[in-house]
């Protein structure tokens, strides 16, 4: 496992602080479950970003898709 500083403002410092108190959990399990699950939101963005940018995507209208689902 690495170990990696971070700067955070005071506030945030302090909330976190906080929480991990009232929890009795420490404040790198919870840096590491907000980190985790920010990376899983940037690399599906990601992914659906380079699909997006394909030459070769091919695009569906939204009222094509709720014609085909019969949503009208």
């Amino acid at each position: 496992m690495s170990i990696q500083t971070v700067r955070l403002p005071d506030e945030l410092a302090a909330r976190l602080d906080n929480l991990a108190k009232i929890t009795k959990r420490s404040k790198a399990s919870f840096i590491r479950e907000a980190l985790e699950k920010f990376l899983a939101e940037q690399e599906d963005l990601e992914i659906a970003l380079s699909r997006i940018r394909e030459p070769e995507a091919e695009w569906i209208d939204h009222e094509e898709v709720r014609r085909s689902l019969d949503l009208d």
